[in-house]
């Protein structure tokens, strides 16, 4: 039952992300209201994960906290997508900045230390990756797509290969099952789409649209890998150092959202600085 329960939700989960992103031309706010929501709830996880000291942040605070996250998120993508009108959400940012840091002044029975640490280290681990995410998107919401199914691709292979012939241990200390048979398993399958989506037509269609070399895709896949790669690593970390097995239980069989985007979390600054340079 927890198989099925597994797989349903976890469908749910990848039919909606790339349906926001096919759908990206003709429906912008199904991506934007989609993504809010995982910032919103993602900073609420990693609110929770950096309340390592029992200091629990109060419903104000996790709604400005909410609020400074979707500005941020709209900023990147009013930037990329409305230039004549890139102030707008900036000044919400400012609001957010203005209105937290004073909020804190008024509450003398609080540990501010905590609470802006809370505060700024989740916007800054969630938020601002998943807002960069607009930067990747400028290029071509289909390679944004194409993240996603390369770390999806990670996922499956790492665990297949690793389960089969895994013997050395990635990084023991912090994910015991994790292998360096399995990040090769993971490659060999990322490196293998990648090189379909640059050269098979039919998926070039979909996945190049800007016609990408096959050098460059092939680079990207390698890029996403090890970088989703260290973001599964990182947000595993900070569960082992507050004592949690999952993030949440947000999504049944799967935990909280941390855990299915702690990889894109990387994976995004990553991709950014590959596709500038």
């Amino acid at each position: 039952m927890n198989i099925v329960k597994r797989a349903i939700f976890g469908g749910i989960y990848v039919a909606l992300i790339v349906a926001s992103l096919l759908l990206w031309d003709t429906c912008k706010w199904m991506y934007m209201v989609l993504f809010a929501a995982f910032i919103v709830l993602g900073m609420n996880e990693a609110s929770r994960l950096l309340n390592y000291d029992g200091t629990k942040a109060p419903l104000l605070i996790k709604i400005l906290d909410s609020l400074g996250g979707v500005a941020l998120f709209l900023s990147f993508f009013v930037y990329y997508n409305y230039p004549s009108a890139k102030w707008m959400p900036l000044t919400f940012v400012a609001a957010y900045l203005l209105i937290r840091l004073t909020t804190q002044l008024y509450m003398p029975a609080r540990n501010a230390i905590a609470d802006v640490r809370q505060s700024l280290g989740s916007l800054v681990y969630v938020a601002l990756p998943l807002a960069m995410l607009n930067t990747v998107a400028s290029v071509s919401p289909r390679i944004v797509l194409a993240m996603f199914i390369f770390i999806w691709l990670n996922d499956t292979g790492a665990f297949l290969v690793g389960c089969t012939i895994g013997k050395h241990r990635l990084f023991e200390r912090i994910s015991p099952k994790k292998s360096w048979e399995g990040v090769a398993g993971g490659a060999a399958f990322v490196i293998a789409a990648a090189i379909a989506f640059a050269c098979v037509p039919q998926l070039k269609e979909v996945f190049n649209p800007i016609n990408l070399s096959v050098a460059t895709w092939i680079a990207l896949g390698a890029v996403t890998v090890i970088a989703s790669t260290l973001g599964d690593l990182f947000e595993s970390l900070l569960k082992r150092t507050a004592g949690v097995k999952d993030s949440g239980n947000i999504i049944p069989g799967h935990g909280g959202i941390l855990d299915r985007i702690d990889s894109m979390l990387l994976a995004i600054p990553a991709a950014v600085v590959y596709l500038c340079f």
